[in-house]
């Protein structure tokens, strides 16, 4: 089995020799597909999501949360502060943009959150290199994730009882990747402190984890 920073440095190069027109049609996909998720976890209502901003040769995921706002959605986008902990910003297509000081991300300007906001959450998108058929996930590596998922399920345990280490609490969670970047069950080593992910939100669609 390859390691994690193996799986994820093949895929970044891959990701680096990504032409425009393939960023901006993976763009369309995960717009479109995400909304779709979105829709049918909420039944057609508003809801809450927390995703992120994808850049450079990540998965674009702008154009995902324009078409969440524009359906009337509230939107969460992360910010990073010390101690590898993530506040919480509500984002419009309207909010500017700042270079994060701890990671090289761009993040909202505005109020912040900490992990108590999710309680109102409908779902997050997750930023991740590649994930499996049995719902492990390689994020970037900085830890922020790993962090903020542990929390989460501490403070969202799965109905009837604590959560499972393995999972992330009672959210549902979709990793954005491309379709290349799904592997086979049991590719991707998995520790003690990660958390399992519910679907793979690509270009081609969504695609049920484990």
């Amino acid at each position: 089995m390859a390691s994690k920073e193996d799986i994820r440095s093949s895929h970044r190069a891959r990701r680096a020799a990504l032409t425009q027109p393939a960023l901006d049609a993976a763009a369309t996909g995960i717009a479109r597909h995400g909304l779709e998720w979105a829709s049918g976890l909420t039944s057609g209502r508003r809801g809450m999501f927390a995703a992120y901003l994808g850049v450079g040769a990540e998965p674009p995921t702008l154009p995902l949360l324009t078409a969440l706002a524009d359906a009337g959605h509230r939107v969460l986008l992360p910010v990073c502060e010390t101690e590898l902990e993530l506040s919480w910003v509500e984002w419009t297509p309207q909010s500017p943009f700042v270079r994060s000081r701890y990671a090289p991300i761009q993040e909202p300007v505005g109020p912040r959150h900490g992990t108590a906001v999710m309680r109102d959450a409908t779902a997050i998108f997750l930023p991740a290199t590649a994930l499996d058929f049995s719902g492990n996930r390689i994020g970037q590596g900085g830890g922020y994730y790993d962090k903020f998922l542990a929390a989460l399920a501490a403070l969202l345990p799965e109905p009837g009882g604590a959560a499972p280490a393995a999972t992330a609490g009672a959210l549902a969670t979709a990793a954005v990747v491309y379709d290349t970047e799904v592997l086979p069950a049991g590719s991707i080593p998995a520790e003690s402190f990660d958390r399992k992910v519910d679907v793979a939100l690509t270009p081609g669609g969504i695609i049920r984890l484990h």
